[in-house]
């Protein structure tokens, strides 16, 4: 169990964390603090610069076993901090706008547990996995040729969630948030003289034209097989001036399905739209992809594992509002025949959403998150 002195000290740490957010792929310093914190525990390996700043943490159990994975994020957001706590972010127009602080607070406070008293059989993983938020780093983790020395029989995952009581779950087995890629649209054509905009080959009519158009071929939903969503992020054309009709153009579109399968058709026939608009008006086009998340999709045993250590707790679960339209990398450590689960842990239903400009992880929710943790890894491993 954790002691009144770990908590405070884990508090602390956590509002430090928040002090000093670092973005996607740039997670250098926090990185540095993780690796800090957990070298007094003495972990039998500590891996770092795992897929970019991953650090990976791996304590060894009395006798062989199965591996046991469990994940926190090391990233922050682009997002000026609006909250004013005490610890709130001194780095301008980044903050902790998602929780990732606490998450990975919750995997420190288990690395002090583990760290006492080891598993009875096996090896636990606790990974702090770089770059989240732009779908990046899980990919980029696994891609690593040192990932073959810790791939898991097991990995799982939480994330806090508002809207839920606080320390309520949520889970199921199945796909629990859907896959997502971002969608760049870059049209070329020629500037010209504000007054004589025939001379040119102004973009303008054709991303009129596409924005609804777009929107049209995802409109969302009810969360069925057929659920597909379109959301236009981001638009610039031209340059800020008077005088000149504008030769260019970038357009910015997340797709959106409930599973991986129709994203395929949903990219192929959100880029023919955009050819067919772009030549009526004799505009080159380009695109680029990024920040593509796969379906989260838990597996049914993990589910089971996940379930079985809620209620010896007695914390109260369901399966409401899954799944989610949004999306997350961890699905990833899933693939290749590891068993996974992710679930949601309540921030309180009043709380700010994530990626609020004025949200808070809520520091009350690091003893609970532990405790899950810990009550599946003993259940496991012993």
């Amino acid at each position: 169990m954790l002691t009144n002195a770990d908590i405070t000290e884990l508090t602390d740490f956590r509002r430090e964390l928040h002090r000093f957010p670092e973005i996607s792929g740039e997670e250098r310093e926090t990185a540095a603090r993780i690796g800090a914190a957990l070298a007094p525990l003495k972990p039998d390996q500590i891996l770092t610069d795992l897929g970019g700043h991953g650090v990976a943490a791996v304590f060894n159990g009395a006798a062989p076993g199965e591996s046991l994975l469990l994940r926190a994020e090391l990233d922050a957001l682009p997002i000026e901090e609006t909250g004013q706590p005490a610890y709130r972010s001194t780095i301008p127009a980044k903050g902790h706008m998602c929780g990732h602080d606490g998450h990975m607070t919750i995997l420190m406070a288990l690395a002090r547990l583990v760290a006492r008293k080891r598993p009875a059989t096996g090896r636990v993983i606790l990974m702090f996995q770089p770059a989240e938020e732009n779908a990046a780093g899980a990919a980029a983790v696994i891609a690593d040729p040192r990932y073959a020395q810790i791939k898991p029989d097991w990995a799982f995952a939480l994330h806090n969630m508002p809207g839920l009581p606080l320390g309520h779950v949520t889970l199921r087995a199945g796909t629990m948030m859907c896959a997502s890629q971002g969608l760049r649209i870059q049209l070329t054509g020629k500037t010209a003289h504000a007054s004589m905009p025939e001379t040119g080959l102004s973009p303008v009519h054709a991303v009129a034209r596409l924005i609804p158009a777009l929107l049209a071929l995802g409109p969302g939903g009810a969360l069925t097989e057929a659920f597909r969503m379109v959301t236009i992020t981001h638009a610039h054309i031209g340059e800020p001036a008077f005088g000149i009709s504008p030769g260019a153009a970038e357009l910015w579109a997340k797709l959106r399905t409930r599973d991986d399968a129709p994203m395929a058709a949903l990219y192929d026939e959100a880029t023919a739209l955009v050819r067919a608009e772009a030549e009526k008006d004799g505009l080159a086009v380009n695109f680029l992809t990024q920040d593509a998340f796969s379906a989260t999709v838990n597996d049914a045993q993990a589910i089971a594992r996940l379930t079985s250590a809620l209620e010896a707790l007695n914390i109260p679960h369901d399966d409401r509002n899954l799944p989610l339209r949004g999306s997350e990398d961890f699905g990833r450590f899933g693939e290749a025949g590891t068993k996974m689960a992710m679930m949601f842990l309540g921030s309180g239903e009043g709380h700010p959403q994530l990626h609020n400009p004025d949200y808070d992880f809520p520091d009350a929710l690091i003893a609970k998150g532990t405790a899950i943790f810990h009550k599946v890894m003993t259940d496991i491993l012993g």
